[in-house]
């Protein structure tokens, strides 16, 4: 987690959310959304958190996204990050749904 939020920071992503999806969900463990200004700084921060991530031995990083360069879904297992341009993260409003109460994935049926 210290090393998404760093390499975000370096690249001047805004608004950075952090939510703890721990016993919320069983797809990951936490959540990151962060914008950038423009679809180049959003490739620019995906293409260096990846490097990032891979620097500490996760091998299985997925990006989905990067053809537009809108929206960029980073999914290394634990952490997923959501990387937008900033009309496309107030259309989604990602952290409204997830930051709110949800119910534990055990009283889910």
């Amino acid at each position: 987690m210290d090393i998404t939020k760093a390499s975000l920071e370096n690249d001047k992503a805004q608004d950075v959310v952090v939510i703890n999806l721990a016993g919320k969900t069983s797809f990951a463990d936490y959540m990151v959304i962060a914008t950038g200004t423009s679809q180049r700084q959003v490739a620019a921060m995906a293409v260096h958190l990846k490097e990032k991530m891979k620097l500490t031995g996760q091998t299985e990083i997925s990006l989905e996204g990067t053809d537009q360069n809108d929206w960029v879904l980073i999914d290394s297992g634990d952490v997923v990050v959501h990387l937008f341009r900033p009309e496309i993260r107030e259309f989604y409003a990602l952290e409204k749904i997830w930051s709110g109460e949800m119910p534990r994935s055990d009283e889910v049926a």
